[in-house]
């Protein structure tokens, strides 16, 4: 489900109508109503887009819905808020967005996952089973492929590794790790580059812990629907 965008006073009428509705008495054959789960700087997220990220978590990792976590639910949540802290990011006209191509390129990468649902049939009644359209998967994945792009452009950038760290880096992991393995050493010329990107990926990864924090921090982040905030995140 889409993500909607209300002033303040709006989303405070609705969660109230939400509440009202919710806990109402309902009939045997009424339908149940979808709630707000949380609220990012006015972007609602619904129960139902955490119920369909949690689907899309459960296909991406070969489990059942059933043996998601706890600590698995909250993450997940964590991760919707962090994607809307994120695409508030992404409205200038010019970000190069997924293209079709790209995106089918990463759908065609969790189909090897199944390799029972080979076929279209078997892989649209695989995706029935984790209540997901082809058009929910496209969705999700799109948005996995854009956040990673922003982060990339905006935090990649930034990131110096010099020599000094890379050859610390062969000498007081990489060399340990082989002769732990017991595998022959490999020279310092023939790593290098793997090295840089190694630690390349874990600044990219400090930094944008560090982002994300700060956008927390300058925004509005509500928990309505959840008891407690997910993974440190403060309701603010």
């Amino acid at each position: 489900m889409k993500l909607h965008s209300y002033p303040p006073v709006i989303l405070a009428a609705f969660e109230l109508l939400f509440s009202i509705l919710y806990l109402a008495p309902r009939r045997a054959t009424a339908q149940v109503i979808d709630r707000i789960i949380a609220t990012v700087n006015g972007h609602i997220i619904l129960q139902s887009d955490w119920d369909e990220a949690l689907c899309y978590e459960a296909l991406l990792t070969n489990r059942k819905f059933t043996q998601l976590s706890d600590e698995d639910r909250r993450s997940v949540l964590d991760r919707l808020i962090d994607q809307e802290l994120l695409q508030e990011q992404m409205k200038s006209a010019d970000f190069p967005h997924a293209t079709d191509v790209e995106v089918a390129a990463r759908v065609a990468e969790a189909r090897k996952l199944y390799p029972q649902a080979a076929s279209d049939p078997d892989w649209q009644a695989l995706l029935a089973q984790y209540n997901l359209s082809e058009q929910d998967l496209v969705s999700h994945v799109r948005q996995q492929i854009d956040v990673m792009r922003l982060v990339d452009a905006r935090l990649r950038p930034t990131v110096q590794i010099d020599s000094k760290s890379i050859e610390s880096y062969y000498r007081d992991q990489f060399v340990p790790k082989l002769k732990q393995a017991g595998a022959s050493e490999v020279p310092l010329a023939a790593v290098s580059a793997k090295i840089r990107e190694l630690l390349t990926e874990e600044k990219v990864s400090e930094l944008l812990v560090s982002w994300l924090q700060s956008l927390r921090s300058e925004g509005q982040v509500h928990l309505p629907g959840v008891s407690g905030s997910p993974n440190g995140i403060q309701s603010q």
